[in-house]
């Protein structure tokens, strides 16, 4: 079970450390020359030389090892500068597996020939199923049955018992991909981003367009006109749609009290129909959804249940890993649904938020309002983000918007920016948390400026850090030892 360690200031913040291993040595992906020269001296010297040559060069550098008890000195040795640990079970596939050169198509691939009706960033597309090129230390699970998908589950749980006994209030780190077939978390986002755009559509109705999206607010009224004139449903149907606790005082609806709508929508027995935006045809919404689906989404929820259950008993909080932004939504709904039930108290589980994407600021404002309706404790971890070139390269080939910020400042203004509200919302709530998990030395200078202007003071342990092991020391002891960088 090949783990990766990261650290943490036991009274200040968790510092990342690690370069991902693969199952049996290290995966060094957007180096595709070195993994090339990697493999043909894993075949010249064969496996239990190679191994042995490995963990006497950048191995034993960045990888904390390959099993609980050969991480404990390196965690031994880094708890004793202020520096604990992130166990993060690392296996690295996507919608395809690739062995020997050759690659084989998943059954949910073939499930999806001829849809041609899907969203195309939310589709399986053979040509970008495997995404080792361009990506950095970045994992995605090859689904091949639920069987797997426990066996993913029993080790992390396994992981989760080993954060426990390495350092006080440590982390550990969990894919989504690992835990529910892929092309289910492809077609879940597919369904949870149609139902957005569907409100964005009918706000720029009501003239609203260009607000904030927390800011739209849909008058009930007219929205009950609109979907009985589009034929969805009957204004005398719709109004068991707004019969909620939330919904029955207010005259509007903002998009937050329109994802809690899809919960109830779909409870109805008439299919749920929306307005296909190239055709103007209504289409079911969700028409990719069977009985199997729903158990996929049962299943996945339960996996991730049954490791909520284990960090909470344990003292552990639990990290959900950003994924591509095909994944992406749906990861972050099972998230959201997951914290609902387990940060009543305090931040449990962790959300990660990629601020290379353009509505990187739009999905942590909306989540952050969501917990302060609800009343559980917000927890993220904000990374800039792993997919960059393959997401572009995707985007440019299938004919949609790239995702991307258009330029690195752009990426480290979103980053600050959603930092900073994050913090304010610590500042005044005190129920968030953010792991800021970045090399950048100016974002740290950033984050550790505004703590103290803000009165966030490191023995709260509201803020953390993060930084991959071996990769920037500069920061990490200082900040685990509690000095000021240079």
């Amino acid at each position: 079970m090949p783990l990766r360690a990261e650290g943490f200031s036991l009274q200040e913040v968790p510092i990342s450390v690690g370069l991902r291993p693969g199952p049996k040595g290290l995966s060094l992906w957007g180096m595709p020359n070195l993994c090339r020269l990697l493999q043909l001296c894993q075949r010249v010297l064969g496996q239990a030389l190679f191994e042995r040559l490995m963990k006497m060069t950048f191995y034993g550098q960045f990888v904390a090892g390959e099993d609980q008890e050969a991480i404990k000195p390196l965690l031994r040795r880094n708890q004793a500068f202020g520096v604990g640990a992130v166990l993060d079970y690392s296996v690295e596939e996507d919608l395809r597996e690739r062995r020997d050169g050759r690659s084989r198509t998943s059954a949910a691939e073939k499930e999806m020939g001829g849809a041609e009706q899907k969203q195309k960033q939310y589709q399986a597309h053979q040509g970008f199923e495997d995404h080792h090129g361009g990506v950095a230390g970045a994992h995605t699970y090859f689904y091949t049955d639920e069987a797997k998908c426990d066996q993913h589950m029993e080790t992390f749980l396994r992981c989760i018992d080993a954060s426990s006994g390495s350092s006080e209030d440590g982390f550990s780190a969990i894919k989504l991909t690992a835990l529910a077939r892929p092309q289910f978390l492809v077609w879940f986002s597919e369904v949870l981003v149609k139902w957005r755009r569907f409100f964005l559509q009918m706000a720029a109705e009501q003239g609203q367009a260009g607000r904030a999206v927390l800011e739209m607010k849909l008058e009930v009224e007219k929205l009950q006109e609109t979907l009985a004139n589009l034929g969805i449903v009957t204004k005398a149907e719709s109004q068991e749609w707004f019969m909620g606790e939330s919904l029955g005082t207010s005259s509007t609806v903002d998009l937050l009290d329109w994802n809690s709508l899809l919960d109830s929508c779909t409870k109805i027995s008439k299919p749920l129909l929306i307005p296909n935006r190239q055709t103007g045809q209504l289409e079911p919404l969700l028409s990719c959804f069977s009985e199997e689906e729903d158990l996929q989404m049962k299943r996945v929820l339960q996996r991730m249940d049954v490791l909520a259950k284990r960090a909470m008993e344990k003292g552990v909080r639990l990290m959900v890993d950003a994924e591509q932004s095909y994944f992406q939504p749906a990861i972050s709904r099972l998230t959201v649904e997951t914290q609902r039930r387990f940060n009543r108290n305090q931040a449990i589980i962790f959300n990660t938020y990629q601020c290379y994407l353009r509505e990187a600021y739009d999905n942590v404002t909306g989540d952050v309002e969501l917990s302060r309706r609800e009343g559980w404790h917000f927890g993220t971890k904000l990374v800039r983000g792993a997919y960059m070139e393959q997401e572009r390269e995707r985007a440019a080939q299938l004919g949609y918007e790239d995702p991307i910020n258009p330029t690195y400042e752009k990426t480290n203004e979103m980053y600050h920016r959603c930092l900073d509200y994050v913090l304010e919302e610590i500042k005044h709530r005190r129920k968030a948390s953010v792991m800021v998990a970045s090399h950048n030395e100016d974002t740290v200078k950033f984050t550790l400026r505004r703590m103290m202007e803000l009165g966030i003071h490191p023995s709260e342990k509201k803020v953390c850090f993060g930084q991959l092991l071996g990769m920037c020391d500069q920061i990490t002891f200082p900040l685990g030892r509690h000095q000021p960088l240079a």
